[in-house]
């Protein structure tokens, strides 16, 4: 390898090992600033704790962070399985099926991503109380599904495409309805892609705000993005409790992309190159 070769690839390799550390310190100091008392927390900043306060976490949770957690994890499960069901069997039908208007139906949905959802908040805020859906989670759910579906389709779509015909025909040849084809065929080649759709919807829902605080307003079916807020303003001055909730809301996203990361890479290197 030459000289040059040689720097670049050094050089590369110090970039990724500082923006590594850039990432996963503040995750780090999150967690162990959760096990400080105030006065530790201003003393020592940015070192261990001299007195691990393993309650914090507890006293987080039981001051209201564990309901709005549990909130969180019915309306993000709801909103990601409602929308890998209705997106790959959308984005199928799109990579396969050929009729009339079918480039047009997929404008149209593709034309939601240009939807901001702050523009929509008093027209989906009338729609939610004329239905009688105000402060449930289904003003939570609905709205969810409906901003992380075009872009799920358009993933699951590019995807599927790349998947050979000749499997679908073959399958066909042996009896099997479309159908079968989708739930048989389809969905297990392509767990890439749809677990990539489902770790980025569910980042989108789990983090959540403007809606959350918006369509609910039942601190019992709050979720944990306005929990938090509220909750700050219920502990005061007590940081260590509200970095403990604080490190209760992110472990979870964390703990599912490390298990899911290489489906998520290989889902989004293919599916991003496909049209």
């Amino acid at each position: 390898m030459l000289l040059k070769d040689r720097i670049f690839s050094l050089f590369v390799f110090v970039w990724f090992i500082i923006y590594s550390l850039a990432i996963i310190f503040p995750m780090i100091w999150l967690g162990f600033s959760g096990l400080k008392s105030n006065r530790d927390f201003f003393l020592n900043t940015w070192s261990l704790p001299k007195e691990w306060l393993w309650g914090n976490y507890k006293a987080a949770w039981d001051a209201g962070v564990g309901q709005f957690f549990l909130n969180s994890v019915l309306v993000t499960t709801i909103s990601v399985l409602v929308v890998l069901l209705f997106g790959s069997m959308a984005a199928y039908g799109l990579s396969r099926f050929r009729f009339k208007g079918q480039s047009v139906l997929l404008i149209i949905i593709l034309s939601g991503l240009m939807l901001a959802p702050q523009v929509s908040l008093i027209p989906l805020y009338k729609l939610l109380q004329a239905l009688g859906l105000y402060n449930t989670y289904g003003a939570l759910i609905l709205p969810y599904v409906a901003f992380q579906l075009p872009f799920s389709i358009f993933l699951m779509r590019s995807y599927f495409l790349s998947i050979p015909g000749e499997l679908e025909e073959s399958a066909i040849i042996d009896g099997c309805n479309s159908w079968k084809v989708y739930w048989h065929i389809i969905l297990p080649m392509g767990k890439p892609i749809i677990a990539s759709c489902a770790l980025l919807t569910g980042m989108n829902v789990w983090n959540e705000f403007m809606f959350a605080l918006v369509f609910v307003e039942d601190s019992a079916l709050r979720t944990i993005p306005v929990g938090l807020m509220n909750l700050r303003s219920q502990l005061g001055t007590n940081f260590g409790i509200q970095l403990a909730g604080l490190a209760i809301s992110a472990f979870p996203m964390i703990i599912l992309y490390i298990i899911f990361q290489k489906q998520f890479v290989r889902g989004i290197s293919a599916g991003g190159v496909k049209g």
